[in-house]
């Protein structure tokens, strides 16, 4: 088994690492705390420029080629940088994707060079609603054909990046009488679309740069050619790709819970405790080994994950298994990098602060750890 790196993988992980040095760590606090729009719209618009809006996609697209391995190791360094970031840059890459997946030719050129380019700041993936979280198959959202057009009621929740996507995949009920998650069809749908609009702000614990909203839907007239994929297929598809999307948010974990360690550690070295520093006691020494180790443990799942996914082969419980491990050990390490910091760890304007808030919603929005170990029990004992 070969562990190395190729030179583009290198590439795009050293590229991501440099922006986030330059770019993004020296504003991800001032993100945070003030959800500067304009300072984050300039940011994702950079991320663009250098290709990470659509780095799985077809050059042809504008996107950047490269593989899902380059992908992860992309999220976990923006990441370690701003998950408030990492998260708008891993759904945009997912829709881009799924709109190359099953979109038609003329959905495709319409809508991944905006998303790849920065021209659409973001991309939209509406799949939750009030009571189809864990379980999108019980969705309630309708649509239904009316002459050239969809029309679609009802409305989504938590919905990332709502209040600046140019485009929007939604999924619906097109057949009431199909039985459960048979019946249900994706469709792309634009911010100018009559009869939708972007609904409440909600007031989270962590990740405060990005925007999660409700989208309402009253009536709202989709063109018929924007139905994405095939007709009453709309479940497999989520199914699908947010099995992808699984090795995003796992990515983007990893590297919160990398820079919550780093800055731990340092921190451990430098204060001093009676006549040695914090990282010469042997307790101290085990927290930070055994987080470190987990870390790389969640790095190679996710590893592994990804390179299934770009052999074409099956890969839902890897991205299931790599999902969980990774979130999971990221919140521990950022619960540990506090403890160790103590105190200042605790107050707002230390980076551990913000970790331990934007790490723990890792482990709830693109399946929570109980669904994901439901999936890796649905497919070991399959």
């Amino acid at each position: 088994m070969d562990f190395e790196l190729t030179e583009k993988q290198k590439k795009i992980q050293k590229t991501a690492a440099d922006f986030v040095k330059s770019e993004l760590e020296p504003i991800a606090a001032e993100l945070d705390r003030t959800k500067n729009r304009e300072k984050l719209l300039a940011v994702l618009k950079k991320l663009a420029e250098l290709g990470f809006m659509g780095i799985t996609i077809d050059p042809q697209y504008g996107g950047t080629g490269a593989d899902t391995v380059s992908f992860s190791l992309a999220m976990t360094e923006i990441g370690r940088g701003c998950a408030s970031t990492g998260v708008t840059a891993s759904v945009t890459n997912m829709v881009a994707e799924v709109i190359q997946a099953v979109g038609s030719q003329e959905l495709r050129e319409k809508y991944i060079p905006p998303l790849c380019s920065g021209e659409f700041a973001a991309g939209g993936f509406a799949l939750t609603e009030t009571i189809a979280g864990s379980d999108p198959a019980g969705m309630r959202m309708s649509a239904v054909a009316d002459g050239d057009h969809w029309v679609l009621d009802g409305q989504k929740i938590f919905i990332s990046s709502a209040e600046f996507a140019g485009v929007f995949v939604v999924w619906a009920v097109t057949d009431k009488e199909a039985r459960k998650g048979k019946g249900i069809s994706a469709f792309l749908v634009e911010p100018s679309f009559p009869g939708f609009r972007v609904g409440q702000l909600e007031k989270k614990l962590g990740q405060l740069a990005s925007p999660t909203n409700e989208l309402i839907f009253d009536n709202c007239r989709v063109p018929k050619e924007n139905l994405l994929g095939v007709h009453n297929d709309g479940f497999r598809i989520a199914a699908s790709e947010l099995a992808g999307g699984r090795i995003g948010i796992g990515s983007m974990a990893l590297g919160i819970g990398l820079a919550a360690m780093d800055f731990a550690a340092k921190y451990a070295k430098e204060q001093m405790q009676g006549n040695e520093t914090l990282a010469g006691r042997q307790d101290v020494r085990s927290i930070i080994a055994e987080n470190y180790t987990r870390l790389e443990g969640a790095r190679l799942l996710l590893l592994r994950a990804s390179s299934l996914k770009d052999q074409k082969k099956f890969y839902a419980k890897e991205a299931s298994m790599s999902k969980v491990y990774a979130t999971e050990a990221a919140n521990k390490a950022c619960h540990d990098a506090l403890q160790i910091v103590g105190d200042y760890g605790y107050t707002q304007g230390c980076p551990t602060e913000r970790f331990y808030r934007d790490a723990r919603v890792t482990m709830i929005y693109e399946g929570t750890s109980e669904i994901q170990r439901l999936i890796i029990a649905r497919e070991l004992l399959r």
